[in-house]
C-alpha cells in the first residue's frame, strides 16, 4: 500500500476517532498511531466456556505451544480458514473495515504474512509477542460484529479445539455461537490501526417517508440501533467533517438508544434518526465530494441531508460504518463517507458469477481454406460456428502501464484471465493476445500492431482491457470507468455500449460514458467490431482501492462478459 493510501486511513481512522463534545471545537482528526455462502459447521454450543473468548485473567503456560498454518478452503463463495488451537489457548475476535483481528494468549508463532490467502481474503498477517498472538485476517469489504464473518470452534480429542473462521458477503453470525466468545468493539491496544471501524447492521427497515422524487426500498436502505438505554431529551450536535483527497467523511454522533436508517436517493443521502432531537442546522459548499449537509428535526427525532454532486447508488457512491464510543464518551458514531469514486466491493454471489451459453454465430466463409484471410468467397454461404472472441490484456513484460496503487499489467491480466473463463464455459472460443505476464513484442509499435492484427476474422470481437491514470496534479480528476471505439466497424459503438452499461451496472463504479475521438492504435487497425475499456484510475487514492479488491475485479470481468454476450445476441459479428 502506498503512503498516500496509509495517511487516507490514518486520517479517516483519526476522524472516527474523535467523539463528543470535545471533538466540536476543534479538528475532526487526532494524532493516531498508523498500523501497519456458507457451508453448515459443527454446532457450537458444546465448546467448553474456557477454550475460547475466556475474559478472566489466563494463567502462563510453561511453554507456549506453537500456531500451525492455516488451512484455507472455498466452498460456494465462502472462504473457510481452519487453526488448530493447543488446550488452554483463548482468543478475542475484533472485526474491522478491513478485516478480522484475533488475539490468541497461550500460543506462540513466527511472524508471517501472506497474500491473496483465498477468495474474499487479502492478507493472513500474524505478528507474536510473550506468551501470545496477534492474528489479522484481510478482507476487500468492512466486516460488522455479526456480519461478513462467522466463527465456531469444536473441541478435539486430546485437548484444545478447531477454529474456524468463515468469511464471504451473506455470512452472517460473528462469534455468538461461541460459549465465552469475546467479541471487541476496539482492539485491546490504545492504538487503533487506520480504518479499523464496523459496519451498521442491514435489515429491512419500515417504509421510509420518500425524499422528493425518490421511492425508497429496503434494498437501498442501511439501518440499525445504537446500543443503550435512550435518553430523554438527547440532542444531535452538527456532523463533525474530514477532508481527504478524494474522500470527505461526516461523523454523527448517536447517543445511547437511537435508531437510524440511512436512504441514497439521487444525489442526495438521507439519514433519519429517532429518540434524539436536533436544532435546524445547514452547511455548504463543504467539499468536492459533499455539496451540503443540513440538520432538521422531525415528529420522531431528526433528519440528516447530506448533498453530493454526483447521483449516490445502493452500494456506491457513499458507505457508512457504526463505531462504537471512544473512551470517555457514551456516543457511537455513525461514520459515512463520500466520494464517486466508491464502488460495490461486496462479493458477488456464486450464482452470479456464471455466465449463460452463447449460441453459435452465423459467419461467412473465408476464402483461404486455411482461415488465415479474412476476405470472404464471393456467394459462400454462412456457417454456424461458436463465437470467437479476442480479449486483450492490455501492457505485459516489459510495458507494465500505469503505475499506481497497482502496476497496470498485473490488474488487466487478472481481469482478462477471468474474462476467458467466463465465456469458455459459455460456448465461446476465445483468444489471449496473451496469458502471463508477457508482450508480443519489445518494441512497442511491434506489439501494438501484432494485438491489432488478432482483429480480425475469423475473430467476431476485439475488447482490450487497461486501467487508467492521471498526472499527480490532477489525479482526483480521474476516477471510475470508461469505454473507447473507433469507427473502423459500423458495430464498434454497440460494443462500447454494451460494455460500458455491463461494468457500471455490476460495479457501480462511476461511468464516464464511451469515447470515440481518440485513434487508439489496436482499436484504428481492428478489422471486427472493437473497444477498450478502461476499468479504474490507477492514479486515484480511492479508485486504487477498488483496483486492489478481488471483489471489484470479478465484477468487472462479469461486466465485460455480460457486454460482450449482450454484443453477440445482438448479431453483430463481422
Amino acid at each position: 500500500m502506498t503512503s498516500s493510501l496509509l495517511s487516507l486511513h490514518a486520517a479517516l481512522a483519526a476522524l472516527a476517532l474523535a467523539g463528543g463534545a470535545a471533538a466540536q471545537t476543534k479538528s475532526p482528526f487526532v494524532p493516531g498511531t498508523p498500523g501497519t455462502q456458507r457451508p453448515g459447521l459443527a454446532p457450537s454450543s458444546a465448546l467448553p466456556a474456557q477454550a475460547l473468548g475466556t475474559t478472566a485473567a489466563t494463567p502462563a503456560l510453561p511453554t507456549a505451544a506453537a500456531l500451525g498454518a492455516p488451512r484455507v478452503s472455498v466452498w460456494n463463495g465462502v472462504t473457510r480458514v481452519n487453526l488448530d488451537l493447543p488446550a488452554g489457548a483463548n482468543a478475542t475476535f475484533t472485526p474491522t473495515s478491513a478485516g478480522l483481528r484475533l488475539d490468541v494468549r497461550g500460543v506462540s508463532a513466527a511472524p508471517t504474512v501472506i497474500e491473496n490467502l483465498g477468495a474474499n481474503l487479502t492478507t493472513y498477517r500474524v505478528s507474536a509477542a510473550a506468551g501470545s498472538v496477534t492474528i489479522i485476517v484481510g478482507t476487500p469489504y468492512p466486516l460488522g460484529l455479526d456480519d461478513g464473518w462467522r466463527a465456531a470452534s469444536t473441541p478435539v480429542t486430546g485437548g484444545g479445539s478447531l477454529l474456524t473462521l468463515e468469511f464471504g458477503g451473506s455470512v452472517r453470525g460473528g462469534a455468538v455461537g461461541i460459549v465465552g466468545a469475546e467479541v471487541r468493539t476496539t482492539p485491546p491496544a490504545a492504538a487503533i490501526p487506520p480504518g479499523d471501524a464496523h459496519s451498521g447492521q442491514v435489515v429491512t427497515p419500515p417504509t421510509l417517508p420518500p425524499l422528493p422524487g425518490a421511492s425508497p426500498t429496503s434494498a437501498n436502505t442501511t439501518s440499525g440501533r445504537v446500543p443503550g438505554t435512550p435518553q430523554a431529551g438527547a440532542q444531535l450536535t452538527a456532523p463533525r467533517v474530514g477532508k481527504n483527497p478524494g474522500l470527505t467523511r461526516a461523523v454523527l454522533d448517536l447517543p445511547p438508544g437511537v435508531s437510524f436508517r440511512v436512504t441514497p436517493s439521487g444525489t442526495a443521502l438521507r439519514v433519519d434518526v429517532t429518540g434524539a432531537g436536533a436544532a435546524t442546522m445547514s452547511a455548504q459548499n463543504v467539499s468536492p465530494e459533499l455539496g451540503a449537509w443540513r440538520v432538521d428535526p422531525s415528529g420522531s427525532g431528526a433528519v440528516v441531508t447530506f448533498i453530493t454532486p454526483t447521483p449516490l447508488a445502493a452500494r456506491s457512491g457513499w458507505r457508512s460504518l457504526l463505531l462504537p464510543p471512544v473512551a470517555g464518551s457514551d456516543r457511537s458514531r455513525l461514520a459515512l463517507d463520500f466520494s464517486p469514486a466508491l464502488a460495490d466491493l461486496t462479493p458477488l454471489p456464486a450464482a452470479e458469477r456464471t455466465l449463460a451459453f452463447i449460441p453459435p454465430v452465423q459467419n461467412l466463409t473465408l476464402a483461404s481454406a486455411g482461415g488465415a484471410s479474412d476476405a470472404f468467397a464471393p456467394g459462400a454461404p454462412a456457417v454456424s460456428t461458436p463465437a470467437r472472441v479476442v480479449i486483450d490484456a492490455g501492457h505485459g513484460g516489459v510495458d507494465p502501464g500505469a503505475i499506481g496503487t497497482v502496476t497496470e499489467k498485473a490488474v488487466t491480466l487478472d481481469v482478462a484471465l477471468r474474462v476467458r473463463d467466463l465465456l469458455r464455459g459459455a460456448g465461446v472460443d476465445v483468444v489471449m493476445t496473451r496469458d502471463r505476464d508477457t508482450q508480443i513484442s519489445t518494441n512497442k509499435n511491434a506489439d501494438l500492431a501484432a494485438r491489432a492484427a488478432l482483429a480480425s476474422a475469423p475473430a467476431n470481437l476485439f475488447v482490450s482491457i487497461h486501467v487508467n491514470s492521471m498526472d499527480r496534479s490532477t489525479m482526483l480528476r480521474g476516477y471510475g470507468v470508461e469505454t473507447w471505439w473507433y469507427p473502423n466497424n459500423p458495430n464498434s459503438s454497440t460494443l462500447a455500449r454494451n460494455l460500458q452499461n455491463r461494468v457500471v451496472g455490476v460495479t457501480g463504479a462511476y461511468s464516464r460514458g464511451t469515447k470515440n475521438s481518440q485513434p487508439l492504435y489496436v482499436l484504428r487497425y481492428a478489422r471486427v467490431p472493437a473497444a477498450l475499456v478502461e476499468i479504474g484510475y490507477a492514479s486515484h487514492p480511492v479508485d486504487g482501492l477498488n483496483l486492489q479488491s478481488d471483489a471489484y475485479l470479478e465484477r468487472v470481468a462479469v461486466g465485460i462478459a455480460q457486454g460482450i454476450r449482450d454484443t453477440l445476441l445482438q448479431g453483430i459479428t463481422k
